[in-house]
């Protein structure tokens, strides 16, 4: 009981706690601070307590993953490339087509330094922690998707909730089917970097 107590002390205090404190008008030294203390705890948690050993599965399907994703991507391609058209016509495929270095070296950064973290924390760490507490899958993984929303709150930008609920939900499926992180961060990645080609950086309230 003890145990259970301690990790919905735990949820609470990293997924819901924290991403409203930084959404607060706090010195960014100290929102940095707490982020790199949170991040090192859950990365302690991983290796010390749930025995996580960052292995790659030799057995992922990687041509089932291959063929959702890219179906997914077209689906998502095409609703956002209409929206832009019609929202936001000036910066449709603005940066690739003006600015292909900076949209290279965003795409590269967003990758490796937002997604692999994002998709640590919030699937590899959040089902291995807590799916336990959870009887139902299905509120499991819209609590996962909310929390993933939550955590983009500091963008004050209720498009960036809206669109981050819906990928919270499809990463986690993704996690769910696979238990590959490697995996999730490729789809994070693929999705994100599509949304900065497709002019929707700006509107989402990221620097181009």
């Amino acid at each position: 009981m003890k145990t259970v107590q301690y990790k919905l002390i735990e949820l609470f205090i990293l997924f819901a706690i924290a991403p409203i404190c930084f959404a607060l008008d706090f010195p960014i030294w100290l929102k940095m601070g707490v982020g790199l203390l949170g991040f090192t705890y859950i990365i302690f948690v991983l290796l010390k307590i749930e025995n996580n050993t960052f292995k790659i599965n030799k057995y992922l399907n990687w041509k089932h993953f291959w063929k959702l994703t890219f179906i997914q991507l077209i689906c998502i391609a095409i609703i956002t490339s209409v929206y832009v058209q019609i929202f936001d016509a000036k910066n449709l495929f603005f940066m690739p087509l003006n600015k292909p270095l900076v949209w290279m070296a965003i795409l590269f950064i967003y990758s490796v330094f937002s997604v692999y973290p994002q998709e640590l924390i919030f699937r590899t760490f959040f089902f291995q922690r807590y799916s336990d507490l959870f009887k139902n899958q299905t509120l499991f993984i819209l609590v996962n998707a909310a929390l993933f929303s939550l955590a983009h709150l500091f963008f004050r930008n209720t498009l960036v909730m809206f669109l981050t609920f819906i990928g919270g939900i499809l990463f986690a499926l993704t996690f769910k089917k696979t238990k590959s992180t490697i995996l999730v961060s490729i789809e994070h990645a693929i999705y994100g970097c599509w949304l900065f080609t497709v002019g929707m950086g700006e509107m989402l309230g990221f620097p181009t």
